[in-house]
């Protein structure tokens, strides 16, 4: 069966439809919604439309390597590792500033831990890029996913760093770009805000960043996503 891609381009004219899932995100924000779904076992803190779009994208790419900034509970991980099992190659690198120990060793001790491999520290610490360009030598075809500190100066230095690793025909991925279309101060104890997130980090890269188009029909469809604006395709080679 085919997507009938006429009713998707109805969808994204529906600016009641866009409302109700902007409105969606933000009522069931205090809910902690998105900490309702795990990922074969770990907790994946994201969107269940955002890890339909994920598991097209890592189908539809077939990368060799996969690369995380943000590793929390380990869910995103292990559910990329799992994807790249059904494919039958690939590895995924995670990093975050802090992997919590008992997390650490959930995901150690994960089935899909094969696959996978973790840098601890600031992924725009010059050493941690220098260690994933190390990691990333004779990678094919690289995907990669921005989930860490959503501040806009963070979010731009992740782009700039690491974009180059991204050829023609894959992805770049950033997620809550959501946080723009959030009311003022919708989070309080965050040092990101309207003005201030990863949807004005990615504004900002596309300016000077031709290699790099947002892939509106995969936000046109879900409706429901943190990553408006955030689904970025590789569309030129460097």
């Amino acid at each position: 069966m085919s997507i009938d891609k006429s009713l998707i381009d109805k969808m994204k004219n529906d600016s009641k439809l866009e409302k109700i899932g902007i409105n969606f995100i933000r009522d069931t924000s205090s809910y902690r919604y998105s900490y309702n779904f795990t990922w074969l076992g770990r907790s994946i803190i994201q969107f269940p439309q955002d890890i339909m779009a994920m598991q097209e994208i890592i189908w539809k790419v077939r990368p060799d390597l996969i690369i995380e900034t943000g590793i929390a509970h380990g869910g995103s991980l292990v559910f990329s590792a799992s994807m790249l099992e059904l494919i039958g190659k690939g590895e995924v690198l995670g990093i975050d500033i802090d992997i919590r120990k008992h997390n650490k060793i959930e995901i150690e001790n994960h089935t899909m831990s094969k696959r996978i491999t973790m840098i601890e520290g600031s992924s725009i610490d010059i050493e941690v890029i220098n260690k994933v360009y190390e990691f990333s030598k004779n990678k094919n075809s690289i995907l990669l996913i921005l989930d860490s500190n959503h501040t806009h100066e963070h979010v731009l230095k992740e782009l700039i760093a690491y974009s180059p690793l991204i050829k023609k025909g894959s992805y770049l991925v950033v997620f809550d770009t959501i946080i723009e279309d959030m009311p003022e101060n919708f989070f309080p104890d965050r040092p990101w805000n309207v003005g201030n997130n990863p949807k004005t980090a990615v504004h900002e890269f596309l300016k000077t960043n031709d290699r790099f188009e947002i892939d509106k029909e995969i936000e046109n469809k879900l409706l429901i996503t943190v990553a408006p604006d955030g689904y970025l395709k590789c569309v030129k080679d460097k």
